[in-house]
């Protein structure tokens, strides 16, 4: 037997609630564990612009060949506009590229990769708490994971002391921060709070990995982008991944990139040269459709502007269900007690319930959300608002 003593391990949480979601019979259950938008009607719908790419796709394209290491060209140039802007110094002086990855999942695996190989020794610093997905994908890439605090136990940022432990990383430690809409808990740093982590960031002489997954979903396009900017016009080395599964709407197509902003052309070339062989043994090259389809629309002007609107539609639904879930919890008392999540940006909240608190939901009201507490409000139905406040009442003041 070669397989006898393979041991079980314990399914992803997330994975697994979707699961428990799809064989449950109650039909007023409600999902909001899985992190994907869903429309008045709980579909995740294929944005308008992009059933129109893929038509123009469909009668243009003549070939189904692989697109080469880095990914579609026009793509890699377009994505790095729509994140570093069309102006990025780093851009005219030809020293930030991109990689194509499948997905912001894959891109953050590719970074993992590079700083173990070419960076060795160093740790990564990730918020506390931080997407799951970070702890376990850099850990496989053989990195050493720390933590800095980011919200405490009284479910509040904590700017303080996530200074004060990047004022003591050891140089040249590589820190993960999430450019907006943090996941999981929906608590964005403001301007003043970015320009004193940039400040202690380049003293420290760490090197900031920017995972920009949200783009749009918090403030809008270019306001999301400000601190990735920020950084890249001021310190001469950086890496952001981005996604397009939540803003293009592209979440199967699995289409996202590694940036990589250098000191200057040549050392560029010399990154990207890497980036290439560890994708070689990844995943070969990537898959093509979603990258043609984010091109097409992005270099088309009527298109790019359909989805600018679709985009901006997605974010203010995101946030007027923020609202009146806050206000839907008033006539119980608990307004103040959740006024956070009115507060917080994107797609998910830290809400403050406890793991107690979320299988009870699960339990007695078919509501499934990740045991942290955290919550897909976009997964939310805004006729159904007074029915989830009556239920967390219940389980809050019960």
């Amino acid at each position: 037997m070669h397989f006898g003593q393979i041991p079980r391990v314990p399914g992803d949480p997330i994975l697994g609630l979707m699961d428990l979601y799809r064989a449950d019979t109650n039909p007023a259950k409600l999902d909001l564990g899985v992190g994907v938008y869903k429309d008045a009607q709980g579909l995740t719908p294929i944005p308008r612009a992009v059933k129109l790419a893929e038509q123009r796709l469909v009668d243009s394209e003549q070939t189904k060949s692989y697109i080469g290491g880095h990914g579609d060209v026009p793509f890699g140039a377009l994505l790095l506009r729509q994140v570093l802007g069309s102006r990025a110094i780093a851009l005219g002086e030809q020293r930030a590229g991109c990689t194509q990855a499948p997905g912001g999942t894959g891109a953050l695996r590719l970074a993992g990769e590079f700083i173990a190989k070419c960076l060795p020794g160093r740790s990564i610093w990730l918020s506390d708490p931080t997407w799951p997905i970070h702890e376990t994908l850099f850990a496989a890439a053989g990195l050493r994971v720390q933590h800095y605090p980011y919200v405490g136990a009284d479910n509040r940022l904590d700017v303080d002391g996530m200074l004060a432990t990047l004022q003591q990383m050891p140089p040249g430690d590589v820190v993960l921060l999430h450019a907006c809409c943090h996941n999981p808990t929906g608590f964005d740093l403001n301007h003043d709070d970015w320009l004193r982590v940039l400040d202690v960031v380049r003293a420290r002489e760490l090197l900031p990995l920017f995972d920009f997954a949200y783009q749009g979903f918090g403030d809008g396009l270019e306001e999301d982008a400000w601190a990735v900017r920020l950084f890249a016009e001021t310190l001469p080395e950086m890496l952001i991944t981005s996604s397009c599964s939540k803003n293009f709407g592209l979440y199967r197509e699995r289409t996202g990139a590694l940036i990589a902003v250098t000191s200057d052309a040549e050392r560029l070339l010399d990154v990207r040269s890497q980036l290439a062989s560890l994708a070689r043994n990844l995943w070969s090259t990537p898959p093509a459709h979603g990258a043609a389809v984010v091109a097409t629309i992005l270099a088309d002007e009527p298109l790019r502007q359909i989805w600018q609107d679709e985009v901006e539609s997605m974010r203010r639904r995101i946030a007027s269900l923020r609202q009146g879930l806050v206000e839907a919890l008033t006539p119980y008392g608990l307004a103040e007690r959740f006024a956070h999540i009115a507060r917080q940006r994107g797609m998910f909240s830290y809400t403050g319930l406890t793991a107690e608190q979320v299988r009870r939901l699960r339990a007695e009201d078919s509501v499934y959300l990740v045991e942290s507490g955290r919550a897909n409000v976009a997964g939310l139905d805004a006729e159904r608002l007074d029915d989830l406040a009556r239920a967390i009442a219940r389980v809050v003041q019960g």
